[in-house]
């Protein structure tokens, strides 16, 4: 059994939680009225309000003693270092290292990996350069108006987040594009009124074999390739991958192919030059900005003392719900609608880093893990599931995310905005007794309240900003990590799926009935085969591949 739920620190927050659960967040107020000032933090333009949560003064000291049992500060150390605390791999995490403005060597096996990456940033501002100014052309010399970025998993929704958030600062002339799921309706839209001699394909893929972008890549050449011949492939993909041989094989000139390595993990990535998408939207000297906002809060999370130590707050109140209130999901509610991708940019990030049954040391854990994580940007949310978090059954802990400054001109709308993001932290904290109803049904329109929420305000969306928010995430996943003492840089959760997927897609284009998996599956696949016999699906020869489904790398 693991250590952790006998450990010193894990008892007394147990202990602890039997007396303050009893509390509401309306009396935490009402005995503090200084309240805020206690449970709050700065870092450069970001405010984090975390006082409506259910803590107090002790809460937040036993809180800091678990991070200190379990050795916080040594695995922040540890993850500086190149050892390669991916252990299940055997790799270093050394994603801090692409945004890294300090100067100093970040070494894996005796090697300084900061050439590598300054050269490779180079590289990216080459390209996005000629693309932006159009030096760089398509077969026919006319300039690029459209980017399609084909990738999944952190290949995909890091890019598609940051572009949307920064598409103020987004070049007019380009159009970005973002192709992930193999379901070929998505690539059809994307390439929907497109014209080929403008258009440029990014593949981005660590393997350059993972099955959905290969599919989605090897439809893309054919769409091109309908319109343009053969050698225009050079013209107009490039890709990012750490197989530079595969994409060559693919036709992609070598100075189009990005370099990528195995010690950034695939959700981690987007700092990389898996964001040339992003360097394309938004320029080389913003991508430089995003990177510099993620780094001065890598500094704040190695330096920061613990108790004043964003990234370590945010993840030692997620243990506290997770582990003591029993929460299971985690909502996060950016008050901007160019955040609206942020809920599923973390959804990976937490779930797909913590989501682990079993310790470093393969022990099964006897705790709950990740929370579900889940969001909409306010106030769409507002009408439609704020319901159930103010007067469901649901115990909901809750992140509101909201900018001072507005990325628009039409100033009323950011007030109403703003006015909404303040009333529902305030509304869903303190409730409504049926002795504050105004009119019937009073039972009806009361609430509970006592939800807790983080209120997370910034200046303003800029690159700068961005990056920060991003790596505060990082590092908050990364704190929970550690104390449920499991390895949040694998997944190997996704390999069955794909291994089974695998054989069903041979067993798809035999002739007959299938009879090798659990009556279910036999079912759903014997009757798509019987539905599909007058068109079938084309087999891997017919679309010009070979069947490769392997990989568990974006």
């Amino acid at each position: 059994m693991p250590a952790l739920t006998r450990s010193p620190a894990w008892k007394a927050l147990k202990a602890h939680h039997k007396t303050l659960a009893k509390r509401h967040l309306r009396e935490l107020f009402a005995a503090d009225p200084r309240r805020f000032d206690q449970f709050s933090l700065q870092f450069n333009d970001i405010l984090l309000d975390y006082s409506k949560n259910r803590i107090n003064k002790e809460t937040l000291r036993l809180l800091i003693a678990l991070a200190k049992q379990a050795e916080l500060k040594r695995w922040i150390k540890k993850i500086l270092s190149g050892e390669k605390i991916n252990n299940t791999e055997n790799r270093a995490a050394l994603h801090m290292a692409l945004r890294n403005r300090s100067g100093r060597d970040i070494q894996v096996d005796g090697r300084d990996l900061m050439p590598q990456v300054e050269k490779s940033l180079e590289h990216m501002r080459r390209f996005s350069d000629a693309v932006r100014s159009g030096t760089t052309r398509g077969h026919t010399h006319k300039a690029f108006t459209d980017v399609v970025n084909l990738g999944i998993g952190g290949s995909h929704l890091g890019p598609l987040m940051v572009t949307k958030a920064l598409k103020p600062y987004a070049s007019p002339h380009l159009r970005l594009h973002f192709v992930s799921n193999v379901d070929g309706s998505d690539l059809a839209d994307a390439l929907r009124g497109l014209n080929p001699e403008t258009t440029l394909f990014l593949v981005v893929s660590k393997t350059f074999t993972t099955a959905e972008t290969l599919a989605n890549a090897r439809s893309a050449r054919k769409w091109l390739l309908d319109k343009l011949p053969e050698e225009a492939v050079t013209k107009h993909f490039a890709a990012v991958s750490a197989n530079p041989d595969a994409a060559k094989e693919f036709g992609i000139l070598a100075n189009h192919v990005f370099e990528f390595w195995d010690w950034v993990g695939g959700r981690y990535s987007l700092w990389s030059a898996v964001g040339l998408s992003i360097a394309i939207s938004i320029g080389m000297d913003n991508f430089s900005e995003l990177l510099g906002g993620a780094y001065q809060m890598d500094e704040h999370f190695i330096d920061a003392p613990l108790e004043k130590n964003m990234p370590v707050i945010l993840g030692l109140l997620s243990i506290w719900y997770t582990n003591f209130f029993g929460a299971e999901t985690h909502a996060v509610l950016p008050y901007d609608q160019l955040l609206r991708y942020l809920p599923a940019y973390l959804q990976q990030l937490e779930m797909e880093s913590n989501g682990k049954r079993v310790t470093r040391d393969g022990e099964a854990v006897n705790y709950a893990t990740a929370p579900i994580i889940w969001g909409e940007a306010g106030t769409n949310g507002q009408h439609s599931f704020y319901q159930l978090i103010a007067q469901g059954t649901r115990f909901v802990p809750m992140d509101f995310l909201a900018a001072c400054e507005a990325q628009h001109t039409f100033a009323e709308h950011h007030a109403l905005l703003l006015a909404n993001f303040f009333a529902q932290s305030e509304g869903l904290m303190q409730g409504q007794t049926e002795s504050e109803v105004d009119g019937e049904p009073a039972r009806h329109k009361a609430f509970p309240g006592n939800q807790p929420s983080n209120s997370i305000l910034f200046r303003k969306l800029d690159p700068k900003t961005l990056g920060a928010l991003i790596a505060l995430y990082e590092h908050k996943v990364f704190v929970e990590s550690v104390i449920w003492n499991v390895n949040p840089f694998d997944q190997w959760g996704v390999e069955l799926g794909k291994t089974l997927a695998k054989k069903i897609l041979r067993e798809l284009f035999m002739s007959g009935k299938t009879d090798s998996h659990d009556s279910s599956t036999n079912g759903l696949i014997n009757y798509f085969k019987e539905a599909t016999k007058s068109s079938p699906p084309p087999s891997p020869r017919e679309r010009g591949g070979k069947v490769r489904v392997r990989g568990n790398k974006q």
